[in-house]
C-alpha cells in the first residue's frame, strides 16, 4: 500500500473513491455469504434422521424475512454469528434483511450489488417494508431502485411514503396505536442526579411530550412565537448574558404553564388604542399554511391512495394533512409550472424564482448534500456581472446552497454549470465530476484521451443532457 503522505491531491481523492467502493463491496460480499449460509440450512431439520422434536428444544425452520422469503434453520444463526463476531439476534436481523432484498426487493438488491446503494440503507428499507405483502412491496422496490442516487435520508423517506401508499389501512392502525400512547412524561429523578456530572438534574426536570402531529406543530409554533416575543422584550444589563433561543423557549413553556400570566404578557404586547373599549379579547388570527398539491391521475380516479409530504414532518396520509391544517388559514396559489422559468435584470433572485427552484430541487444542490432547509443562499451559478447583459438572474442561473457550500464554491476553484431547470454539473478543484438534480447526485464518467485531456462525458440516459466540454464553466 502506498503511504498516503506520498499521494497527490488527485490521487488521494481517487484512493478515497476506490476505498468507498471496496468497503461497499465488502459489505455486499458479507450479505452474499450470509445468504449462502441460509441456503445451506434451508432443509427442515425435523426431516433429518435422529432429529430432536422442537418441543424438546430441537431445531426447526423459521421465516426470518417477510412474506415470500424462504425459511431457514433457526439454530444455524448461532455459528454464523460467531464467525461474524456479532450476536445471534443481530445476525438474524441481518439475514432477514438480506433475504428480503433478494426475494422481495430484487431491483433494490441489484442496485446494492452494483454498489449504487449502501447496504445499511437497503437494510433499513427492507426492515421498514417487511410487514407488507409481497405484491405490495413491489411498489417500494420499483420506486427506491429508480431513485438510487438520492441521499440516504431522502431515499428512506421515499420508501416510507411508498410503504404508507402500499398499505394505508395498516398505517392508519399504526397512527391509532401511537396516538393511544400520547401523554406528557416527567423523567423520574434518581438518587444522585442532583450532583451527577453526566446527565444530571441539578435544578432541572426533563419532560417528554408525545402529541399528535397537529397538536405538536401547534404547540411548538406557540412556544416559538412566545419565545421570540420574550427575546424582543429582553433588555440585558451589564452583567446579564444574553440568553440563547433555547433558553427563551424554555421560559416560554414556563410562561404558558400559567395561562393567566401568558394572557397578561401577550395582552401587554398590543399597541394601546386611542379609546380603549371594554371588548372581549379577540381570538388569535389563524396561522397560515401554504400547500402545494401534486395530484396523480390514478389518485383522482380513485385507483390509488394519495400520500403527502410535509416539510420537516415527512410523508402523511391526506387525513393527517387535513388535521394539521384544521386551525390554519390556507393560502391558495395558482398552479406553479416547474417546467417554465423567467429572468430579471437585477442581482437578487425574485421570491417566485426562489420558490420554483426550491420546489424543483428540494434544497441544497451541492453534490451529495442532504440539506433540505429553505434557509439557503441562492447563488448565481454563472457569476453576476453588473456590467453584463440583461437577464442574468433567473431560474436558469439559480443554485440554492448552504452558506458553507456557497463559500466553498466562491473561494475554491470549483466549476459549476446549470444544465437545465434543477440540474447542475459540478467539477471539484481536483477534477471529480458530479451531476445534481431531482434524481440525486450522480457520478459522471469522463472520456479522456491518452494524455488525460477531457474530451467528453458519459451521463445517465435519464438526464438527456448534451454538455459541450469546451464551453466555459463558472467558478
Amino acid at each position: 500500500m502506498t503511504p498516503t503522505g506520498d499521494l497527490s491531491a488527485a490521487e488521494l481523492l481517487a484512493a478515497e473513491e476506490s476505498g468507498v467502493r471496496l468497503k461497499r463491496q465488502a459489505e455486499v460480499d458479507g450479505l452474499l455469504r450470509l445468504l449462502a449460509w441460509c441456503d445451506l440450512h434451508s432443509v427442515d431439520p425435523q426431516t433429518q434422521p435422529g432429529a430432536v422434536p422442537h418441543r424438546l428444544g430441537g431445531d426447526r425452520l423459521v421465516r426470518l424475512g417477510g412474506e415470500g422469503t424462504p425459511e431457514t434453520s433457526e439454530l444455524c444463526m448461532a455459528e454464523f454469528a460467531v464467525a461474524s463476531r456479532a450476536g445471534w439476534i443481530a445476525t438474524s436481523n441481518r439475514a432477514a434483511a438480506a433475504l428480503d432484498l433478494r426475494h422481495r426487493l430484487p431491483r433494490l438488491w441489484e442496485r446494492v450489488q452494483r454498489l449504487d446503494v449502501e447496504v445499511w440503507v437497503a437494510r433499513r428499507i427492507a426492515d421498514l417494508s417487511r410487514k407488507l405483502s409481497r405484491a405490495a412491496v413491489e411498489i417500494v422496490d420499483i420506486s427506491v431502485a429508480a431513485a438510487h442516487d438520492l441521499t440516504p435520508g431522502k431515499l428512506i423517506e421515499l420508501a416510507e411514503a411508498r410503504i404508507i401508499e402500499a398499505d394505508p389501512a395498516a398505517h392508519r392502525e399504526r397512527i391509532a396505536a401511537e396516538e393511544a400512547r400520547i401523554g406528557v412524561f416527567a423523567r423520574r429523578r434518581r438518587p444522585g442526579d442532583a450532583v451527577a456530572d453526566l446527565d444530571g438534574q441539578a435544578g432541572v426536570q426533563p419532560i417528554t411530550l408525545r402529541l399528535p402531529n397537529a397538536g405538536a406543530v401547534e404547540f411548538t409554533t406557540s412556544v416559538e412565537e412566545v419565545a421570540r416575543a420574550l427575546a424582543d422584550q429582553h433588555v440585558p444589563d451589564d452583567e446579564d448574558d444574553v440568553p440563547t433561543m433555547d433558553q427563551f423557549r424554555a421560559r416560554a413553556v414556563e410562561l404558558l404553564a400559567d395561562p393567566y400570566a401568558a394572557v397578561r404578557f401577550l395582552e401587554g404586547l398590543r399597541e394601546p388604542e386611542a379609546t380603549p373599549a371594554p371588548a372581549p379579547t379577540p381570538a388569535r388570527a389563524p396561522r397560515r399554511a401554504t400547500v402545494y398539491v401534486h395530484i396523480d391521475a390514478a389518485v383522482l380516479a380513485g385507483f390509488a391512495t394519495g400520500v403527502a409530504r410535509v416539510e420537516d414532518l415527512g410523508p402523511m396520509l391526506l387525513e393527517q394533512v387535513a388535521a394539521l391544517l384544521r386551525h390554519r388559514s390556507i393560502d391558495l396559489h395558482p398552479v406553479i409550472d416547474l417546467n417554465a422559468g423567467a429572468a430579471v435584470d437585477a442581482y437578487e433572485h425574485p421570491a417566485a424564482c426562489k420558490e420554483r427552484t426550491h420546489l424543483r430541487t428540494g434544497g441544497d444542490v451541492f453534490p451529495h448534500s442532504a440539506s433540505r432547509t429553505r434557509r439557503l443562499d441562492h447563488d448565481h451559478v454563472t457569476p453576476y456581472d453588473k456590467d453584463g447583459p440583461p437577464g442574468q438572474t433567473g431560474d436558469l442561473n439559480d443554485a440554492p446552497l448552504t452558506r458553507r457550500h456557497h463559500r466553498a464554491k466562491t473561494h475554491l476553484p470549483y466549476r459549476a454549470r446549470q444544465l437545465g431547470l434543477g440540474a447542475y454539473r459540478w467539477e471539484t478543484p481536483n477534477g471529480l465530476l458530479r451531476v445534481v438534480s431531482r434524481y440525486g447526485t450522480t457520478a459522471v464518467d469522463p472520456i479522456r484521451t491518452a494524455d488525460g485531456t477531457l474530451v467528453g462525458e458519459v451521463y445517465p440516459a435519464r438526464y438527456d443532457v448534451r454538455y459541450d466540454v469546451g464551453a466555459p464553466a463558472s467558478t
